[in-house]
């Protein structure tokens, strides 16, 4: 065990006091240890946002083994899902194999979460790679059961999320649409949520309103994250062709 802001005062203390100076710097140390509860330079490296990139990775994939876990057998989309995740982490044949070790060993659901979660609190922008991700497992096989939903939500509060906000990238993280042309003109209908009986100021409305919902643009200006932008362009991008298609056969412009 070690006290790093004990041995930092004592150091500090030393330099500046000598002996004296270093027993002070040395208490002074270990009360805000204690405050804090830092054992280890790990965790004051963790307190301070400097942990290396593997950690998160240790924590990513026991959070997806957990996941893939929670409804019984884990299925081959579940598997699928975590090596696209090694994949876009850019992880070498080394690191998957390591990766995988820990998926297994979160798919056993036997260690505590709550305190390594915590201690992410408000780091935004790791709080929400981690929490997409986990969306993204229980989007896996096309849906998210009640109990997948439960433990994301619980994993968004111990990050200090709310559950209106993790509830919020779970609907962004959800499987886009097939494009209008998979399904012709019903799925079109279904993407822009209108009817084949509405109105062309009806349809309208509906396209605008969820352009300016998605519009990349908007969200790039509202300091939205690189993968919510690559989302929003999807999105976007499909809302356009299902427009045209619903456009089209209404006959109006």
């Amino acid at each position: 065990m070690v006290w790093p802001f004990a041995l930092l005062g004592a150091l500090a203390g030393l330099l500046l006091g000598g002996l004296p100076g270093a027993a002070l710097g040395a208490l002074l140390g270990l009360l805000l240890d204690r405050r804090l509860k830092l054992r280890s330079w790990r965790q004051l490296a963790e307190r301070l946002g400097l942990r290396p990139a593997e950690d998160d990775h240790e924590l990513l994939f026991h959070l997806l083994g957990r996941l893939a876990r929670r409804e019984g057998p884990v299925q081959e989309a579940h598997l699928r899902q975590a090596c696209r995740e090694m994949g876009e982490l850019g992880l070498d044949e080394r690191a998957r194999q390591v990766a995988s070790r820990i998926f297994a060993h979160g798919m056993l659901g036997v260690d505590g979460l709550r305190r390594s979660l915590q201690r992410l609190s408000g780091q935004a922008e790791r709080v929400e790679r981690l929490l997409r991700a986990c969306w993204r497992m229980a989007w896996a096989d096309g849906r998210v059961s009640p109990a997948e939903r439960e433990l994301v939500l619980l994993w968004g509060r111990w990050l200090g999320r709310s559950s209106a906000q993790v509830e919020a990238l779970g609907r962004d993280c959800a499987p886009l649409p097939a494009p209008p042309e998979a399904d012709g003109y019903a799925q079109a209908l279904r993407l822009l949520g209108i009817h084949a009986d509405s109105d062309p100021d009806t349809v309208k409305r509906a396209y605008r309103r969820l352009l300016s919902r998605h519009h990349p643009d908007k969200l790039a200006g509202a300091g939205a994250s690189p993968a919510r932008l690559h989302s929003a362009t999807a999105r976007t991008r499909e809302l356009h062709e299902a427009y045209r298609l619903v456009r089209d056969r209404h006959g109006f412009r």
